[in-house]
């Protein structure tokens, strides 16, 4: 498991993009989404979250993310980044998990 050492932010509130913001927690993993598009795709948005953190092993963290309409691809690159940002590792990142 991966530890989140600080709070980080990753992406824009611009059309097409995600701004995902990680806060560790000592809880359960909680995601928090605020889409423009959350009817259709809130569930698929959140499954893609939770994959890429699955896939760094990262656990009890607040996700807070607003959307603005993302693709997958997107939502996992800005994942990704803000989880590189959070384990203070922005130099290091493993693209192994990819």
């Amino acid at each position: 498991m991966m530890e989140i050492k600080q709070t980080a932010m990753a992406g824009t509130l611009e059309s097409s993009d995600i701004q995902i913001t990680l806060t560790p927690i000592a809880g359960a993993t909680e995601i928090h989404l605020d889409s423009s598009v959350g009817k259709q795709f809130g569930e698929q948005i959140k499954q893609v979250i939770t994959e890429t953190l699955a896939s760094y092993k990262v656990e009890h963290v607040r996700v807070d993310a607003v959307d603005r309409g993302a693709l997958d691809c997107t939502i996992q690159a800005r994942t990704q980044t803000v989880i590189q940002r959070g384990l203070d590792q922005v130099d290091q990142v493993n693209w192994e998990v990819l």
